[in-house]
């Protein structure tokens, strides 16, 4: 898809925010509030997605120095701010992109179909989620960045009634058969139940069973998987029938579909007492 310029990317107001905000010492949690702060998530996927990783920028994105596209002015954007740092375009050291079904109805789709069918997800009977331009910035990639960005997922999830979160996640390099051991360990262990099978589109499909059970060691493929890809298999996660190369992020993609009610229960536990709390008052 061709991307917007920066100023109509961020021309539609994004949703109203989820009751959400989460504070851990200097960092906090929270949704964008306003274009500034939008401008800063692009910013920031800018820096490592295309400055670090390699990824490549249209003129647009290489001018403004900043990632964007047709959703980013539909979708929510949760943040992770880093107030040592102060304001503006720094203090934003962590970011997600959240699309429910009514953002991606604006837009037509959802992000994920221009690689995979994703009709059995889209037609899911309960409210679904997808997520999609995960990045940290490089020194505030720990422990506490990530795990404040899964507990505001989480509290997202819960305030939303999320059912089902889906989207691609990235291996990486372009060349599938390089990435033989993972694919087959994905493909073997974490293939998604068919009712909710999304299917890489046939002219980008990569086979993922590329080695036979029995021919590579599971519990070595699993240890070097991307940390972000590992983190949706530690929450139950499955994913889809093929993968695809996406030569403008120099990565192989799959995608990942998890059901809510398979998130870690510590976290609902915590928002649901929360939730009573206020209730109560």
């Amino acid at each position: 898809m061709t991307a917007q310029s920066p100023s109509s990317a961020s021309a539609v107001p994004p949703q109203p925010a989820a009751a959400l905000g989460v504070r851990a010492g200097a960092l906090e949690v929270r949704l964008a509030r306003d274009e500034t702060e939008i401008a800063a998530a692009q910013a920031l996927r800018y820096r490592v997605f295309y400055q670090e990783m390699g990824a490549h920028p249209t003129v647009e994105m290489a001018v403004a120095r900043r990632d964007f596209d047709d959703f980013d002015a539909c979708c929510d954007h949760l943040l992770v701010i880093d107030h040592a740092r102060g304001a503006g375009n720094d203090a934003v050291v962590g970011t997600y992109r959240l699309i429910r079904r009514e953002a991606a109805s604006r837009v037509g789709r959802f992000y994920s179909a221009a690689e995979y069918d994703v009709r059995c997800i889209a037609e899911y009977p309960g409210a679904v989620l997808e997520l999609g331009r995960s990045c940290i910035d490089a020194p505030a990639r720990n422990r506490p960045t990530m795990q404040l960005l899964w507990r505001g997922i989480a509290a997202y999830v819960f305030d939303y009634g999320i059912e089902l979160m889906f989207g691609c996640a990235s291996l990486p390099g372009t060349n599938p058969a390089t990435l033989a051991v993972p694919l087959s360990y994905l493909y073997h262990h974490h293939l998604a139940p068919p009712a909710l099978r999304p299917r890489a589109l046939s002219e980008r499909y990569f086979d993922m069973n590329r080695l036979p059970p029995g021919t590579f060691d599971p519990a070595e493929a699993l240890n070097h998987l991307p940390p972000l890809l590992k983190g949706y298999l530690r929450l139950g996660g499955f994913v889809g029938d093929g993968a695809v190369v996406d030569q403008q992020f120099n990565t192989t993609d799959v995608c990942i579909v998890v059901k809510t009610d398979l998130v870690t229960e510590k976290y609902y536990r915590h928002y649901e007492r929360r939730a009573r709390a206020v209730a109560a008052v």
